[in-house]
């Protein structure tokens, strides 16, 4: 048997404000290895030479700051004020970033035979948009009532205009729902989003 024959590939995605980390977090404890693919982006935005080289000239040098750290951080706050109001900015920056994050999601298959339900789930985002679902056996999108992310959201600290241009440069959840094998939907409890997490997975092992 080959390791990719060994192994279970899930993709989790779904909009700001839908809960897929919580989802993630439930799925992680059930006994699956989480590669989050917006993390690992992040890491790679401050460790990777090429990279940051590419930021530079994509945002200029001062995008790169200090911020009372020892090692230079990108300003991510910039960054999303520029890409979310500038498509083509969007795009190269995707172009840089995301071919690294595929590279990383295929090292970390080979850690998942070790766990015991030799799943790995894919957390992402823009799971859809960055081509990101080749590969995988089954797609779980988390969805939420508009209201409902909204006032998570505001909660979390954010504007509701810099919320709703987020919603705007992702998919919309009627798109992602269309394409997802599975849906989870996060409106309620705690309780009730891992019984839907555990009945999906049970689902997709069977």
């Amino acid at each position: 048997m080959t390791l990719r024959e060994a192994i279970h590939l899930v993709g989790v995605t779904g909009g700001i404000g839908c809960g897929k980390s919580e989802v993630c977090r439930i799925l992680s404890s059930l006994g699956c290895k989480v590669f989050n693919a917006d993390n690992v982006a992040k890491q790679i935005q401050e460790e990777d030479a090429d990279v940051i080289a590419g930021m530079k000239k994509l945002f200029g040098d001062d995008i790169y700051h200090k911020n009372g750290t020892a090692r230079l951080l990108p300003d991510r706050k910039k960054i999303a004020q520029i890409v979310f109001s500038d498509e083509k900015k969007l795009q190269a920056l995707n172009n840089l970033i995301h071919p690294k994050v595929f590279a990383a999601f295929e090292r970390a298959k080979e850690s998942v035979c070790e766990t015991e339900k030799k799943v790995l789930v894919k957390e992402a985002a823009i799971l859809f948009e960055a081509g990101g679902t080749k590969g995988l056996d089954e797609i779980v999108v988390v969805a939420a009532d508009f209201d409902v992310r909204l006032e998570r959201l505001k909660q979390a600290g954010m504007e509701e205009s810099q919320i709703r241009s987020r919603m705007q440069s992702q998919w919309s959840q009627e798109e992602l729902i269309k394409r997802a094998d599975f849906v989870i939907y996060n409106n309620s409890s705690l309780e009730s989003l891992k019984a839907q997490t555990e009945s999906v997975l049970e689902k997709i092992l069977a």
